[in-house]
Order: structure tokens, then sequence, then C-alpha cells
């Protein structure tokens, strides 16, 4: 079993100058002018061209304005510092600036479609540290 990920927006060019900028995903293949293939993660990614205003899954209106989703990327990284300042310079926008915490040190953006994502860099206990002793 494997998974992949679909990215909605409404600018595909646009999409993939950020996450190729963002976070050095590179392009594998092109279906068209609307669907691009990126690669570099453990998953590839599919960057979708889907205009704002038209129907997605459950009947719900695509609009790229911030919004909330119960499911995002946390993308893991070495340096979070390095790869906030990476993802800014590409676009993204800072929601919550980088912090340490017990598993490590984490920030929270948005690319400039007003999809949410993390970025993480774990400590050496990970989240085994949430843990607690018994």
């Amino acid at each position: 079993m494997t998974f992949l990920l679909n990215i909605d927006v409404p600018d595909v060019g646009t999409a993939t100058t950020f996450y190729t900028e963002a976070f050095g995903l590179t392009v594998g293949r092109r279906f068209g002018a609307d669907f691009v293939e990126l690669l570099g993660w453990p998953a590839p990614v599919y960057l979708l061209s889907k205009q704002a205003g038209t129907v997605g899954a459950g009947g719900d209106r695509r609009r790229y304005e911030r919004h909330w989703t119960p499911v995002h990327i946390d993308v893991v990284v070495d340096d979070v510092d390095a790869a906030v300042a990476r993802a800014l310079g590409a676009g993204a926008i800072l929601e919550a600036p980088a912090r340490d915490a017990p598993y490590g040190r984490i920030a929270m953006l948005a690319d400039p479609f007003g999809h949410g994502f993390c970025l993480l860099a774990f400590s050496a206990q990970g989240y085994d540290a949430l843990l607690g002793s018994s």
C-alpha cells in the first residue's frame, strides 16, 4: 500500500514554483497544462488545477483564501528556522513562528493558496517525549 498527495490549486504554474522553491521538490511529469507531478518527498505530490468556486468533494465549493481542514501536511526538516525562511521566500504565510516543543521544534504556515502546513524538526525523543513515564 502507498499514498500520494493531491493538492488543488487555482494556478498550477504558480503552485509548481512555490512547492519547488519552498521544499526543493522537482517536477516529475506534466499531464497537460493543469496537472503536474512533483517528486522529492516519500510520496509524490500532484498539483491539480481547480478553479475557485468549482464544486469539490462533499459539494463544497473550492476557495483559496486561508481555510481550515482536518488534514494537513507536516513537513519534517532538519532545521525549522532555515525551512521557514525558505518557505517565506517562496511565498508562504507565517501563522505561528517556530517554537520549541517537547517533541522538537515546529512552525505553522500556509501556502499561497490557503492550505496550512507545519514545518517540524523532531528532537531525539520525537513524539515519545509526550508519553511520560508510567
